[in-house]
């Protein structure tokens, strides 16, 4: 949904891109399905989301929180400050908008 990032480089060369990586999910992890992730770029002063991308399982069931924030004009720190239950797979959108706020995020070490 969104801006692709080649697309927001395009319009604005101050972005800010952060993906969170379904293996470092316990919800992907407890049902075996720990391929995938979320990206999420966003305007680099407003913070604003330009484009959430998701692949993975569930992705078409997940991508409904980045339509309703990209409609909403919102922000990564409104990403960050919804509650996202544990363990669940919408937690990797809030961890992919926690890299774009700079707040640390849980990675697998690689």
């Amino acid at each position: 949904m969104g801006l692709t990032e080649r697309e927001a480089r395009k319009e604005n060369n101050n972005i800010k891109v952060a993906k969170f990586p379904f293996m470092a999910n316990g919800k992907a992890l407890s049902i075996g399905e720990t391929e995938g992730m979320v990206k999420i770029i966003a305007d680099g002063d407003t913070l604003e989301l330009l484009g959430v991308h998701i692949l993975g399982v569930h992705a078409s069931d997940l991508i409904a929180e980045g339509t309703l924030a990209l409609s909403m004009e919102a922000t990564a720190f409104e990403i960050v400050n919804t509650i996202h239950t544990h363990p669940t797979l919408a937690e990797t959108i809030a961890k992919a908008a926690e890299g774009i706020t700079g707040k640390p995020i849980h990675l697998p070490r690689t």
